[in-house]
């Protein structure tokens, strides 16, 4: 059986990321007990065999992944910028996003530096979160290296996505998305829920097209003071403060179970999620995001309408769509990472979940380097 993929639209999509943040791997707990880990609590949690990753290196993957770039020629180049130890993790790290297709050669191995690394603790409803070491190499990450990058974003310039994500100094990226601005590139970002006042503070979300938050980044963002407000009056204030920093600034809020809420051109959407027993969510959002970024590269408009086809199936009509159902499939994995994720996959599992390969989605689909007609 021929393999998909997704193919770049050259008019209305992007030919190129370059993404900055976190490369490392973690060390993933399941918690005995579903009450909210204390201040002071010490608890047993059974080890997970399961291989965790950080942000960066996990969207990248999978935007490698669904646009194939380890056995095709003509999709878009994905780059990572970052830092690695000079330890058997970061070895490893490197030979992983080599072999998927992601151009590893601006990311630099640190001698005397270990590798990021990270604690995930998961609860039984499979929720949960992370510690994460804040002296690894990955805080290293210097200007010079965002300088040694410039070149790339100005030759893509509109076509190029700069992407910024946590677990790489705020400062720094701060820098790049300022570099990504002056040329021309589409910004998308996430930033940490402890960064969000100081993003917020500083303007730096004036530089960002696209934002990615949970439901705690989200009311950081909107401002700490809107704890335990209805999530109608939170998205209000979400799409003010965007409103004050960039008014063209788009977001994407994932709420879990519930799906996913898109601000975007001065009005929020609601997206379902698809239901899910799920594994392990960790990687979700992340995954979410992936997919999304997949879907502007092939051209798709970042959110659908929710429609059904004459045969009553939901179809995938937009880059969330696809980001939604790449989140599912990533619950169905232990690993931060699915090991198995490629386009043929997602849309097998899709199709299996009654959703309709909509004509949108067959136009940017190739197979064996042809295109897919719509029946």
């Amino acid at each position: 059986m021929s393999s998909r993929r997704l193919r770049p639209d050259l008019q209305r999509g992007f030919t190129q990321v370059v993404g900055v943040g976190g490369i490392g791997t973690g060390t993933i707990f399941a918690l005995q007990g579903n009450h909210t880990l204390g201040r002071n609590e010490s608890r047993m949690g059974a080890l997970v065999d399961a291989r965790d990753y950080c942000k960066l290196h996990i969207v990248e993957h999978y935007l490698a992944a669904l646009l194939d770039l380890h056995g095709s020629s003509d999709t878009c180049r994905v780059v990572a910028v970052g830092n690695v130890g000079a330890d058997p993790a970061g070895a490893t790290l490197i030979r992983e996003m080599d072999a998927i297709g992601i151009d590893t050669r601006y990311v630099r191995v640190e001698p005397g530096c270990r590798t990021m690394s990270s604690v995930v603790f998961l609860y039984p409803d499979k929720s949960g979160g992370n510690i994460t070491a804040s002296n690894s190499a990955a805080s290293k990450l210097s200007p010079d290296q965002i300088a040694e990058c410039r070149h790339l974003l100005e030759r893509a310039g509109s076509h190029g996505v700069a992407l910024c994500l946590p677990e790489a100094p705020l400062d720094k990226r701060a820098g790049f998305l300022r570099v990504a601005t002056e040329c021309g590139s589409y910004r998308v970002a996430s930033f940490a829920s402890a960064e969000m006042q100081s993003a917020r503070e500083s303007k730096l979300l004036a530089n960002v097209d696209l934002l990615a938050l949970n439901r705690d980044e989200a009311i950081e963002f909107a401002g700490d003071a809107l704890q335990g407000v209805g999530e109608n009056q939170l998205r209000d204030a979400c799409a003010e403060m965007a409103t004050s920093q960039n008014p063209s600034m788009n977001i994407v809020v994932s709420a879990g179970a519930e799906g996913t809420f898109v601000y975007s051109r001065g009005q929020w959407s609601k997206h379902r999620a698809i239901p899910m027993e799920a594994t392990s969510t960790a990687g979700a959002g992340d995954a979410l995001l992936a997919g999304t970024i997949a879907g502007l590269v092939a051209g798709l408009p970042l959110a659908d309408s929710n429609k059904r086809d004459e045969t009553g199936k939901r179809s995938i009509d937009s880059a969330i769509g696809l980001g939604l159902a790449l989140a599912a499939f990533s619950v169905t994995s232990p690993h931060t990472i699915h090991p198995d994720a490629t386009l043929e996959s997602l849309l097998l599992f899709a199709e299996a979940k009654g959703f309709a390969l909509s004509q949108s989605m067959t136009q940017i689909v190739t197979t064996d380097d042809t295109q897919i007609k719509a029946q």
